[in-house]
């Protein structure tokens, strides 16, 4: 069994907690800027360090003023933005526990997680949130106040609390130790209800202290990031604790649609995203070479690129003819990437699916270095990373210090530290299974090489063994698949099937773009483009581009074109964007059905919708 582990750099007091980091904070540099609120678009108002504090202060007092004691779950739902951070550390400051819901969840989503919780009351942003909460009201009577941060609620904590004494609230913030229950955060439900991750104080105060020294580079006091993630997820959560403990300024941006305009506005130094993300920047930028009839060059300046990227890891490093062509293509193209990213970014962390090497080896060849993470709910986000001076792209970096990573004999990833979750929420039966002594089961499936570093193939639950007998992990097909410009979601199945088949859904966002660099009018429907033999040739094309990296009985025979977007709100995907699988195969039986009702063939096998 192959293992790889790194001891921590650091030992915290046991009667630390996450506010701690921000005290430390202020104490070292209280005029720092730790966050910029966009009050109006491109213009960016900082909040200090030590007012930060003091505006967790009046809020936490106004929480313990409202009855909120230590140990009290209280639920948030809300967009990415300032206030979440802020009600965040107010909640732990008064002895609390957080339990984040996602904003887009619906109402039986949000009974579970309250219910389950033992919440007493809710933060929610808007009235929108208020509508889906009444109407599951009567089935949460724990839930005894709910506050909204889109009306006077805030104020009004602020003023009830301000009988409350500092040594009151210090009393609150300091019951709470290193090993205390920080948040419940519930798993994204890919099957079955959501379990309540217990996650410590230590493990996220363990992994900031142990991260900011190991990654200096980019954990650098005085750095800023937008934070567009939801906050609600462990991985975007577990970054805005870091850049408090490091005095790193972060800006937030709730809508996906203005991240771009917001990094030219904010210049941050180094982004978090999912690969999905990094997807949509190349291959928006493709696309607008194409319309802009600079195609060729742009094809030109992605091969060379690439190509600059994989030599600096050869032997000799890049040939001088390839230095110069790497020079004229950072004037020309790479140089206007870096703008619209903001000018400054140098760094981006990338977590939740593989990168791909293509991607990983472009985006440093354009200066910007994408370091991935590998990490779950349960491990207080990463537990690996790539590190600046060492990585492998195509892979995922070594465990931080303190964390420790093994193989088991069936593949599946088994990871260790402080970070990892202290149980599942009510819920021993789960926590048992999961557990293999200190060591938590993943349900991932990798490899480890001599260095430490891994690549992630799949989930094990996941795994389709096709009626010959042959294991195939369909995420190995799907994630590049993604990479195509037009393919929104990729669904591979074939379970007990004679073959592997796809189901792909069209992205509603690049398909205008695409269809009118393609000579194909713009406004197609999903359904028109589903049917289109342009759009087809092109689905196509990148099924035998997959195909070409895996043997024939891995291969995708035949795929069908889903004429709608699957998307969260269609039920498809979790809130994190993970495929539900099962609700996508009973969703689209009839479809699987048609695709087996017919013969297989390598490469012509287009089945169109009926």
């Amino acid at each position: 069994m192959r293992s790889y582990e790194l001891p921590s750099l650091v030992e915290s007091s046991a009667n630390e907690s996450i506010t701690d980091l921000l005290l430390q904070r202020v104490k070292q540099t209280p005029n720092l800027p730790l966050f910029a609120v966009e009050k109006t678009p491109g213009v960016w108002t900082e909040v200090s360090a030590k007012d930060f504090l003091t505006q967790v202060e009046d809020l936490a007092k106004g929480f313990i003023a409202s009855g909120i004691r230590p140990g009290d779950a209280v639920g948030i739902m809300s967009r990415t933005r300032y206030e979440w951070a802020l009600v965040d550390f107010a909640l732990w400051f008064a002895g609390a526990v957080s339990v984040p819901i996602y904003e887009t969840s619906a109402p039986a989503q949000i009974e579970w997680v309250l219910s389950d919780s033992d919440a007493v009351a809710l933060i929610i942003e808007n009235s929108e949130h208020q509508k889906r909460f009444d109407s599951i009201k009567a089935m949460v009577p724990s839930v005894k106040q709910v506050w909204k941060l889109e009306d006077d609620s805030l104020v009004k904590l602020v003023a009830q609390g301000k009988e409350v004494t500092a040594q009151q609230l210090e009393q609150a913030r300091s019951s709470l130790k290193l090993d205390s229950l920080a948040t419940i955060i519930y798993t994204s439900g890919t099957t079955g209800k959501p379990k309540g991750c217990e996650l410590l104080h230590r493990g996220f105060v363990d992994l900031s202290k142990n991260s900011k020294i190991e990654l200096p580079e980019v954990v650098k006091e005085g750095y800023a990031t937008v934070m567009f993630l939801p906050l609600a997820h462990v991985y975007a959560r577990f970054i805005s604790i870091l850049c408090v403990h490091a005095g790193i300024k972060v800006g937030h941006q709730p809508d996906t649609t203005n991240v771009a305009a917001a990094m030219q506005s904010f210049h941050p130094d180094f982004l978090l995203a999912v690969p999905r993300v990094f997807e949509k920047v190349y291959n928006s930028a493709e696309q607008k070479a194409e319309a802009g009839g600079k195609g060729k060059i742009f094809r030109k300046a992605v091969h060379v690129a690439i190509d600059y990227s994989r030599a600096l890891d050869a032997k000799g490093g890049p040939s001088i003819g390839l230095k110069v062509q790497h020079k004229i293509f950072d004037i020309l193209v790479y140089k206007k990437l870096r703008a619209a990213m903001g000018g400054k970014v140098k760094y981006a962390v990338s977590g939740g699916a593989p990168l791909g090497e293509r991607l990983g080896h472009f985006f440093r060849s354009i200066g910007l270095i994408v370091l991935e993470g590998y990490g779950l709910t349960e491990t207080s986000a990463p537990a690996m990373i790539g590190r600046v001076t060492d990585a492998k792209i195509g892979k995922v970096g070594r465990v931080l210090p303190g964390c420790g990573v093994k193989i088991a004999d069936d593949g599946e990833i088994l990871l260790k530290g402080s970070n990892v979750l202290r149980g599942y929420w009510k819920n021993p039966e789960a926590t048992k299974a999961t557990m293999d002594g200190e060591w938590f089961k993943t349900g991932d499936i990798g490899e480890l090489d001599d260095e430490g570093f891994i690549s992630i193939t799949g989930r094990k639950k996941e795994l389709i063994v096709t009626a010959g007998g042959k294991n195939v992990a369909p995420t190995a097909l799907e994630d590049p698949l993604r990479a195509s410009p037009i393919i929104g979601q990729a669904v591979v199945i074939g379970d007990q099937r004679p073959f592997v088949a796809a189901l792909l859904s069209l992205d509603p966002e690049m398909m205008p773009a695409w269809l009118a660099n393609n000579g194909q009018p713009a406004d197609l429907t999903l359904e028109q483009a589903a049917k289109n033999p342009k759009v087809l040739q092109e689905l196509q094309k990148a099924v035998d581009e997959v195909n070409a990296t895996v043997s024939n009985a891995e291969a995708i025979k035949k795929f069908e074109v889903i004429d709608s977007e699957l998307s969260e709100k269609s039920g498809h995907l979790t809130p994190s964007l993970k495929i539900k699988r099962e609700v996508v195969t009973r969703d689209f039986a009839p479809v699987i059905e048609q695709i087996y009702g017919g013969s297989p063939t390598t490469s012509d096998a287009i089945n169109l919708p009926s």
